[in-house]
């Protein structure tokens, strides 16, 4: 068993995130030592990195808690299910690439319209772009 300061370094966030999972109920803290202090199982723990590893993959909190429901009770669910919610993931995470992909274009168009010296801003291509809403024509 261990406490939430020990569990929360084994699995690499704070203490503060383990309470804000439990307020959210996805953990628990069944068991408490006899000073009222919370454990936490190995269970616990391997929960705790499914959530912390989620997050990092930027799934939001109700995709998670989906994903740990079908993992909890893998006999009612199907594989379909996981698959459903990861494709979606991935549907957004392409959309802002794409996104990025576009807004980089635009950021080269700004560069290379620039030339950079330092002459005055009065007539800056960025600025003015910025100011039109519009990139600058390419020559």
């Amino acid at each position: 068993m261990y406490k939430i300061g020990q569990l929360a370094k084994l699995a690499d966030v704070t203490p503060d995130t383990i309470r804000y999972y439990e307020k959210q109920q996805m953990m628990d803290h069944e068991v408490r030592t006899e000073g009222g202090f919370r454990l936490y199982s190995e269970n616990d723990l391997q929960r705790l990195k499914f959530i912390r590893y989620g997050r990092q993959l930027g799934f939001s909190l109700d995709a998670i808690r989906e994903l740990l429901s079908i993992r909890i009770d893998p006999e009612h669910h199907t594989c379909q299910e996981s698959k459903t919610i990861v494709q979606a993931r991935l549907r957004e995470v392409e959309g802002m690439i794409a996104e990025l992909r576009h807004m980089q274009r635009s950021l080269r168009k700004l560069n290379d319209a620039c030339c950079g010296t330092a002459h005055s801003s009065v007539y800056c291509s960025i600025l003015e772009a910025l100011e039109k809403g519009e990139l600058p024509v390419a020559d």
